[in-house]
């Protein structure tokens, strides 16, 4: 077996935990990205064998996965709060600490989250760091006033001694979010303080959101070499 096989299939092996939580009746946030498509496919072997659930998804590719399995969907201006997200991470601390936002999505990942009663996290095991940043940060921006909003950022990561390239994701032909905002990805090497840089980040006109993940994710479920860990709340 590949490395990449090996690291699928232990994607599948985290989503497949992931589908234990999972109750009839429920309200579920569906993710974004590699490993939440394998959450999205085993929700839709589910829902094909009778589970009834309603389903809110976090992107456009999420949304038309789940309609061609025939999951039900809805919208947050529908439901009220959801009972479960389920969603992958490009790292995640001992704390639950998050950087999400690889695939475009943090955005609208975030919105569902905080609309949830859980969020649980489903990750193979290369994704959990001692510190969160190897990975770079993204941040998605407005267009207007790109340049003016890039140095606010330069300068709330240089007040809490962080630095590193920041780089407009696509280059000359940005790429575009499901909200028609941008994306710059931070390579900062490590966040020793991400709450803080957080709330720095957050203030600063022009940031729609970045992909910090603080205080959202109960339960990280993690697939190794050595079978399957779960951090926080196992149930």
């Amino acid at each position: 077996m590949t490395a990449a096989a090996d690291q699928d299939r232990r994607k599948r092996e985290a989503a497949r935990r992931a589908l234990e939580l999972v109750r009839p009746g429920m309200k579920l946030g569906l993710g974004t990205g590699t490993t939440a498509r394998h959450f999205v496919d085993l929700v839709g072997e589910q829902v094909k064998g009778g589970l009834q659930v309603v389903c809110v998804g976090t992107s456009k590719a999420t949304e038309e996965q789940a309609k061609a399995l025939g999951i039900p969907l809805s919208t947050l201006d529908d439901l009220s709060d959801l009972d479960l997200t389920v969603d992958g991470a490009d790292e995640v601390d001992p704390q639950l600490r998050l950087i999400k936002g690889g695939g475009g999505a943090l955005l609208r990942e975030k919105i569902v989250a905080a609309a949830s009663k859980r969020m649980a996290v489903i990750v193979d095991s290369t994704k959990l760091v001692r510190v969160l940043g190897a990975f770079p940060l993204p941040i998605e921006v407005v267009p207007f006033g790109l340049a003016a909003t890039r140095r606010h950022i330069e300068r709330a990561l240089a007040g809490l001694g962080l630095a590193g390239s920041i780089r407009l994701r696509g280059g000359s032909g940005p790429f575009i979010t499901d909200g028609g905002h941008y994306i710059l990805d931070c390579s900062l090497g490590a966040i020793d303080q991400p709450e803080r840089l957080g709330e720095s980040l957050s203030m600063i006109p022009g940031v729609v959101e970045h992909g910090l993940f603080v205080g959202l994710a109960r339960t990280a479920i993690i697939a190794g070499a050595e079978g399957v860990q779960v951090l926080g709340d196992p149930d």
